[in-house]
């Protein structure tokens, strides 16, 4: 997972492919060179050994896709994360979860809202879960410290961000959990935290959005989440505020308007907190042919080339690029992990592919 352009659908291709990791990485070098990328190299086995001995120093578990402490819900994903460091009380990711998310600049009235709402839903049993983020994610994680919280970072488990959440994050290490698919010690930019947005509504049932402009990261998140077949609920606010602008849209879009607690247990039901959900098989890719070296006599080459010519800067879902090319499933999604190596294309959160920047 730590070589070189090797995403969460590359890397359950690879192993799809075959059969095993070790055998992914003997192959990765050929598959590389017949993307056009002559000086690849995986992963030194060396960077992997520092990266777990960070994880023992603090105290972190490892949770792999296919491992039963590993989220059930996560798992269903098509782009889950193949490995995760977790720190805390796992056996809260077993538990029902739902996300509360919003601005990072919360009025008073909304930042009221977040503490109340997620202090109730931790009271009727569910885990709440959020991204860490200054504003209506940490008023969510600290109403919900003794009740379960889980905390997802952008970055390394290591690296508080903002470190104004130092405190919050270190009482969650104690009654909570907190999750990375990163390395150790990677400080988070920008194109981390909408990887870090899908994870948060994958662990849970539904998302409640309090607060969000029009264009925010909670609003990605809310979209990701319909992707991913999940309940969306918005706290409504003044058409005048542009930080309810986000959540006035999402309701006019169909999304259930919470104004208390009850009206996210009528939508979702109340759990039993006693009662763990089912752990699901994790997602795996259709049964595929190997992947070989494609030669230039079964056209390699124009098939990246019409591949290409459908993909923009606006991102595509793959099966939608399947049923445009019109050509076998099998070609296209071998020729997307080439391309992927080769830095072609960028994969986004939720499947949808986009050329490369």
């Amino acid at each position: 997972m730590r070589s070189r352009r090797v995403g969460p659908v590359t890397f359950q291709r690879l192993l799809a492919d075959h059969g095993s990791a070790a055998a992914a990485l003997d192959a990765l070098p050929e598959i590389a060179v017949a993307a056009g990328v002559d000086t690849y190299a995986i992963c030194p086995e060396s960077v992997a050994l520092a990266e777990m001995k960070a994880a023992k120093r603090a105290g972190a578990q490892m949770l792999c896709l296919g491992d039963d402490a590993y989220p059930a819900r996560l798992a269903s994903l098509s782009d889950a994360p193949p490995v995760l460091w977790a720190l805390g009380d796992t056996t809260l990711l077993q538990r029902p979860i739902i996300a509360v998310v919003g601005t990072r600049n919360a009025s008073s009235l909304g930042a009221r809202m977040a503490r109340r709402l997620a202090a109730d839903l931790g009271a009727a049993g569910y885990v709440v879960v959020s991204g860490l983020a200054r504003g209506i994610d940490a008023l969510a994680h600290a109403a919900t410290v003794e009740t379960g919280t889980i905390g997802v970072h952008a970055g390394g488990l290591d690296v508080i961000y903002p470190a104004e959440n130092t405190k919050l994050a270190q009482d969650m290490a104690k009654t909570g959990v907190r999750l990375s698919e990163q390395p150790f010690s990677l400080d988070p930019q920008a194109r981390h935290f909408p990887r870090r947005n899908r994870i948060v509504p994958g662990l849970a049932q539904a998302v409640v959005v309090v607060e969000a402009a029009t264009r925010s990261g909670s609003l990605i998140t809310a979209r990701l989440a319909l992707e991913q077949g999940r309940d969306v609920l918005a706290v409504p606010g003044h058409p005048m505020d542009t930080r309810a602008a986000g959540c006035n849209l999402l309701i006019r879009d169909g999304a259930t308007l919470v104004r208390s607690v009850e009206d996210v247990l009528e939508q979702i039901g109340t759990p039993d907190p006693q009662t763990a959900l089912p752990l699901a098989a994790p997602a795996s890719a259709p049964a595929p042919e190997p992947m070989t070296v494609p030669g230039k006599a079964i056209g390699h080459d124009d098939l990246t080339n019409r591949i290409l010519t459908q993909l923009g800067p606006s991102p595509t879902a793959e099966d939608q690029l399947i049923r445009d090319l019109g050509l076998p499933a099998s070609d296209i999604t071998r020729a997307l992990a080439q391309m992927e190596l080769a830095g072609n294309i960028e994969r986004r959160p939720g499947g949808l592919l986009t050329r490369a920047s």
